[in-house]
């Protein structure tokens, strides 16, 4: 399995690119990509609870684009703190939110400032008072270490070059005894060169 993307690979063309991508997510969900979206395909395809789901705002499910379902690995306890890493639109954070209660904490991270805002929007409309967001990237985490019980991602890591140091990074902020809830995509034969210098195929 890759870990690391080529050497020439322009990352910072990269990062342009998904970030450009995403922000269309937020505010144009129902546009033409080639991934899928929406609660009716995390319910359908995912096994997320349709009706946890139409409790949220439309505004933050439109544009769930996550690839499983890292609510199925394992409950979040009341009053535990959460970190979803990638919160995108805020889906997985606003569910978390709901699941941990008023004495826990939900904090999403995001590099993408249009899925930050409609994330928080979201929070708001859902009156969800333990829900922080904050920019940031996978590799270099704004959070102190030992800080949270659980990490969840969605859909992120496939996204990030580095991807050791994104793990470093999970563990970093893990307080002993925590746990990573992880869905993600996984190749399982060795791409060609040409298929790992493709930002095209990157940025989704």
């Amino acid at each position: 399995m890759t870990l690391y993307c080529p050497v020439d690979l322009d990352v910072r063309t990269l990062r342009r690119e998904i970030e450009a991508v995403y922000s269309r997510v937020a505010t144009s969900p129902s546009e033409d990509f080639h991934f899928h979206r929406g609660p009716d395909y995390a319910a359908s395809r995912l096994g997320y609870d349709a009706a946890e789901l139409a409790a949220l705002p439309p505004e933050v499910t439109a544009s769930f684009a996550g690839v499983g379902n890292p609510h199925a690995i394992a409950d979040l306890p009341e009053g535990t703190t959460v970190v979803d890493i990638g919160c995108g639109a805020g889906t997985d954070l606003l569910l978390a939110a709901r699941r941990v209660g008023p004495a826990g904490r939900a904090i999403g991270i995001d590099m993408t400032e249009a899925m930050l805002t409609r994330a928080a929007a979201g929070a708001h409309l859902a009156g969800l008072t333990n829900v922080e967001v904050h920019e940031g990237d996978a590799t270099r985490l704004p959070l102190a270490d030992a800080s949270v019980d659980v990490v969840i991602s969605n859909g992120v890591l496939n996204l990030v070059p580095d991807k050791p140091s994104a793990v470093a990074e999970m563990a970093r902020v893990l307080k002993p005894g925590g746990r990573v809830q992880l869905a993600d995509i996984l190749i399982a034969e060795t791409l060609p060169d040409d298929a790992l210098r493709d930002i095209d195929l990157w940025t989704g």
